[in-house]
């Protein structure tokens, strides 16, 4: 047979098969004198058990790793842990089918997705017109992606629902324009830590430190607000250091 010929019996295409041959998968056949390749049945079969094996779910080195095994044992051990691969993919989509039916089952806002846990952290703070507090939805949905535990969500569920809060947003709001020497910061960073209970700080790994993330998240802050912040994560910082040591 020829390449075509072998190609339209196996149900495959022929540059498929010089892919194959490139690569060490498909052994390369004899040629005729004209240049052709001659392919016999023996070179059928082994191309079609290829196929099977693709079609299967397996890469090309262990769909190798099989063909080199004679006694089928590497399939077997290939094939479970296909299987294993394939039931952990169905569980992440079922879980990703059931965020999009709660996304669908309601009015899907900006910040979505998110996880199921911030979501409904988000969906318990009240309507405002902050923009610090429209910053911080920001800066938890960054969170959200990096893998931020619902332990904190949960922990940060009390600050959401309190009024004071909201109160805290609307002073550091009004320090968008403020100098760096603006007698409201002191006492706005004393108020906004000591709303902050024990048990988010608990909850927060490693505590509320000032690494790169930190020092990014106080750039995107006007410099009388990214103080007030400043003074807060020290303050936040200095609480957990004296809990430990306490």
């Amino acid at each position: 047979m020829r390449i075509g010929e072998i190609a339209v019996l196996v149900g495959v295409t022929s540059r498929t098969i010089r892919h194959y041959h490139h690569i060490g998968l498909l052994p390369e056949p004899g040629r005729r004198p004209n240049g052709y390749r001659t392919y016999s049945v023996r070179d059928a079969v082994v191309l079609a058990r290829i196929r099977r094996l693709t079609e299967l779910g397996l890469g090309l080195d262990e769909v190798r790793d099989v063909l080199a095994d004679d006694a089928g044992r590497e399939l077997v051990e290939v094939l479970v842990e296909l299987d294993a691969d394939l039931a952990r993919q169905e569980d992440e989509i079922r879980e990703r089918r059931r965020r999009l039916a709660r996304l669908l089952d309601g009015p899907v806002s900006a910040d979505e997705p998110v996880s199921p846990a911030l979501a409904e952290l988000l969906g318990t703070a009240p309507a405002t017109g902050s923009p610090m507090a429209a910053k911080d939805r920001e800066h938890l949905v960054l969170l959200d992606t990096a893998g931020v535990g619902s332990e904190v969500y949960a922990a940060l569920r009390p600050l959401a629902e309190d009024p004071a809060v909201h109160a805290l947003y609307e002073r550091l709001d009004a320090l968008a324009a403020a100098p760096l020497d603006d007698p409201r910061i002191v006492p706005l960073a004393a108020d906004l830590a000591a709303v902050v209970p024990d048990e988010v700080l608990a909850a927060i790994p490693g505590g509320p430190v000032l690494t790169g993330f930190g020092q990014a998240l106080l750039d995107d802050y006007a410099p009388a607000q990214a103080e007030v912040v400043r003074r807060v994560m020290a303050a936040l910082t200095a609480r957990v250091a004296e809990r430990g040591t306490g």
